[in-house]
Parts: structure tokens; C-alpha cells; sequence
């Protein structure tokens, strides 16, 4: 049953929309590096195209009603997007999921030092990543710096042209014989992912004996570095103890191949699926059954924490839009969650010809052959797997079919290659029907990860498909 490749299907038109559709995208991703970068660019998408907080709606006591939209996050590191329509509530949700976190390096909370006339930033890597990829790139460091004063300050380095950027060093060949005779996951270990961030010293004059300039005189490119950080930010050293602060690779997204029919960029998984889940959305006429789309963070390390899928964010938001809509009491809720459809919308392994001997080629996933979905994920013995029904499969075999979506099916690998999860099932708890489907891509969890234009396409198409259905 192998899948035609999608671009032989387009028109003039699909062509069009196609790269319409890869230019917002790129734009997206180049500008919106972190989760909490997401969640903000998604709000002002959705009240642009009219939702109202949900927030707002609570205290105002507004009554909800079919076609209404509204938003609500957390913590500024989650979002859903709520469209009521016209069946009630207890008949059941279209849930579009996706998250908004991608593997990177954090900061420590701590993580300021000077050794040997450089200054660097101690990290702690978030997410399953190659250490040694993250090692000589320009690399860029967005976040938040809350301080005592209730002020927080937001921070993004790194992007603009006149930006510095800073790296991680490695070992010059010349002197890395043994290095080089390590496993590939102690090339470079954890604690060496350090940011290397300044090398200039404070010029101190010698007459003075404060606190201050002998501390600088101990430590003289760590103290430029502060105080370089204090003009500019306002930010003193303990103000790292309450910071959020992501190092991620500097620079834009761009076309790959001299056909332009890719796209290279941070962090596609997952927000290659994020971004398609929303703009299918925003772009919904009226609809039948409510829709949903809900993006999430900390997939990365187990959908855990108050804005992971595991947190009561969902239900809890669920109750809130039952009871403004006059549905009342923890049955209708319940109903609610259990009669639901779900797309989680994640990316695959796309098929990678270099290293074919970890696919299984009539179960794989390839670029340009559009939407891919994956009854089950986990690893080995399906291990932390959701495998969905049949039945549902069949369902949504026919909403692609209908709507002329390129999709495909597929396995992560071979079956004893590895594996990997998604937040799939963490929402089918409530018995609601969830299956996986997202982007192919190469590199995964890489610095920098391709994607086909022709499955972004389809995955656009496909989420907005099955939340009209």
C-alpha cells in the first residue's frame, strides 16, 4: 500500500497556498522559539481572528452559546482555543493537541562563572537530545528574568543582525584522539554543554578598595559581564535564581534544497504540528461539534508539571466553558471528555535513506507523502503506547478521504530500534477516541530539523478537516 508522493497532485492553486501556508510557518518558528514565545504569538492570532478570554467571560458571567470562541492559558506556557458548535457539549469535543516545547539547553540557576578569561553560562539540557550536536553554533538565548519587584523582564538575544550570539566549544581534532575513541553519547557530556558568553575584562582602577572593584579584580570578565547585563536589562546576578532562560540556535528557518520544497528550522517537533493545528483553528467556520486545540508544554519530559498534558488544565477549562454554557454538574463534563475525538498532533521519523536500517520501509514515514498517522508509538512492546481502535482509524481514514488529504501510516522504526511517546494517551484516560498524526521529519530532536512544504500542507488540510467533521 505505498503512498503517492503529494506533490504530483497539486494545481496552480494547491501550489499557491502551499507556499503561502510554508512562508507564515517559517515566519512562525523563526520568531517563536520557546513555549512561552508560542503562547503569545497564539493569543494574539486567536483574539485577531475573535476569541474572547475565557477569563473575561467568567467574570462577566457571559453566557456561552454556539459559535462563540474563547481562549484560555497557563502560566503563559499552555493554550486552548475553544469554538462552540451547534451539538451540545455532552456530545463530545474535536480536539486538536499538540505541544509547544522542543529539546534545548536551560540555564542553571546558578549558572554564572569566569574560568581562565572567559565568562560562561553553566546549562542543564531539557528533552532527549545529542549532546554533541548542540557543540560550535551560534546559538541564541530567549526567556524570562523575574525579579523581586514583580517586574519580569524578557529576554531574546541572539536573532536580530546587530545581535551577538554565543556557543558551546569543542575540542580541535588535532588534540581529540581520545575523544574520539568515545561512545557517541560521552563525546560530549552534560556538564560540558556550557555557553561560552564574554572574554573581555572589566578595567578596574587600582586605587579603588571597595567591595565591588576587588571582586572585580578576582573576577574581571565576570564582572563586565554583569555589568554589561545590568545596563541593559536592569538584571543583577541572584536575579538568575528566578529566571527562565533557553538557549536555543540562533537564526531563522529556511527553504532546503535547491527545489525549495523543505523547510530547516528549530524546534519542528512539535510546533510544525502546533503551528498547522492552529491555523486550522483560527480558519473554522461555524461547526457541528465544538473544536478544540490545545497546545501544551513539557511533552518533552513527560507532559508533566502545571503546563503539561498531564496537569488538570484541560478539564479544568472544560468545566469552566460546561458550566458558562449551561451544562452543568460533573456528568455532563465527564460525558463531555468520553464522547470526545482526538487528533494529537505530533510529528513522525521521516524515512532517512543514510540510516535505512533502523526503518522498516512498508511501515515508515516519507517525506512529501502528506499526513502521517501512527495507531500506536511507544517502543519495543508498545510500551507507553495509547494504540487506538480500529474503528477509529476507519473513521478517520474517511474524513481524509473526503476532504482529498494525502496521509500515510507508520511506525516509529524498527520494532527493536527504540521508540518514543506523545501526550496521546494522557487525554485517552477519559475513554475518548485519540490517534496520532503529525509532520514527518528528518533530524528529530536536532539543532536544526527538516520538514517537507508538502506535509505541512496536508496537515493543515487534514486538522482542519476533522474539526469540521
Amino acid at each position: 500500500m505505498e503512498r503517492e508522493n503529494a506533490w504530483k497532485s497539486y494545481t496552480a492553486a494547491d501550489l499557491e497556498e502551499l507556499e503561502q501556508l510554508a512562508a507564515e510557518y517559517i515566519t512562525f518558528i523563526s520568531e517563536n522559539k520557546t513555549e512561552r514565545e508560542c503562547t503569545s504569538a497564539a493569543i494574539a492570532a486567536a483574539e485577531a481572528a475573535g476569541y474572547l478570554p475565557l477569563d473575561l467571560a467568567i467574570e462577566k458571567g457571559i453566557a456561552l452559546k454556539p459559535g462563540d470562541k474563547v481562549w484560555a492559558h497557563t502560566h503563559g506556557k499552555a493554550l486552548m482555543l475553544v469554538q462552540l458548535g451547534e451539538k451540545p457539549l455532552e456530545e463530545g469535543l474535536n480536539i486538536l493537541g499538540a505541544h509547544i516545547d522542543s529539546p534545548r539547553l536551560d540555564l542553571k540557576q546558578n549558572p554564572l562563572y569566569e574560568a581562565d578569561g572567559f565568562t560562561l553560562l553553566d546549562t542543564h539540557y531539557y528533552g532527549g537530545i545529542k549532546n554533541y550536536q548542540w557543540v560550535t553554533l551560534p546559538l541564541a538565548l530567549h526567556g524570562v528574568v523575574a525579579k523581586t519587584d514583580g517586574t519580569v523582564v524578557t529576554v531574546a538575544i541572539g536573532e536580530d543582525a546587530g545581535d551577538p550570539v554565543f556557543c558551546v566549544t569543542d575540542l580541535l581534532p588535532h588534540l581529540g584522539y581520545a575523544q574520539m575513541d568515545k561512545k557517541g553519547n560521552k563525546v560530549i557530556e552534560g556538564e560540558e554543554l556550557d555557553l561560552l558568553i564574554g572574554s573581555r575584562p572589566l578595567v578596574v582602577d587600582e586605587a579603588d578598595e571597595s567591595d565591588e572593584a576587588k571582586e572585580a579584580r578576582k573576577n574581571p570578565v565576570k564582572a563586565l559581564t554583569l555589568q554589561l547585563l545590568k545596563e541593559k536589562y536592569g538584571i543583577e546576578e541572584e536575579d538568575f535564581l528566578s529566571a527562565e532562560l533557553e538557549v536555543v540556535p540562533a537564526g531563522a528557518a529556511r527553504d532546503l534544497g535547491f527545489d525549495r520544497s523543505m523547510v530547516l528550522g528549530y524546534g519542528q517537533d512539535d510546533r510544525v504540528c502546533a503551528y498547522t493545528s492552529l491555523a486550522a483553528q483560527l480558519e473554522l467556520d461555524a461547526v457541528e461539534r465544538t473544536a478544540v486545540c490545545i497546545l501544551v508544554d513539557k511533552e518533552e519530559i513527560g507532559s508533566v508539571g502545571a503546563t503539561g498534558m498531564a496537569s488538570c488544565f484541560f478539564e479544568n477549562t472544560m468545566a469552566e466553558i460546561l458550566q458558562l454554557a449551561g451544562e452543568t454538574g460533573p456528568l455532563a463534563l465527564r460525558r463531555c471528555l468520553a464522547n470526545s475525538r482526538m487528533l494529537s498532533s505530533d510529528v513522525s521519523a521521516g524515512f532517512d535513506p543514510t540510516f535505512a536500517s533502523v526503518y522498516e520501509k512498508k511501515n515508515a514515514a516519507y517525506l512529501g507523502r502528506g499526513l502521517v498517522f501512527n495507531k500506536y508509538t511507544g517502543s519495543r512492546g508498545k510500551s507507553g503506547s495509547n494504540d487506538c481502535s480500529a474503528e477509529y482509524i476507519a473513521l478517520v481514514r474517511k474524513i481524509m478521504d473526503d476532504a482529498g488529504v494525502n496521509f500515510q501510516t507508520a511506525e516509529l522504526g524498527k520494532v527493536d530500534a527504540g521508540g518514543g511517546g506523545t501526550i496521546a494517551y494522557i487525554p485517552a484516560k477519559y475513554g475518548m477516541d485519540v490517534i496520532d498524526s503529525g509532520v514527518a521529519v528528518l533530524s528529530m530532536h536536532a539543532p536544526w530539523e527538516a520538514t517537507s512544504k508538502a506535509d505541512i500542507y496536508e496537515a493543515y488540510k487534514g486538522y482542519k478537516a476533522f474539526q469540521r467533521s
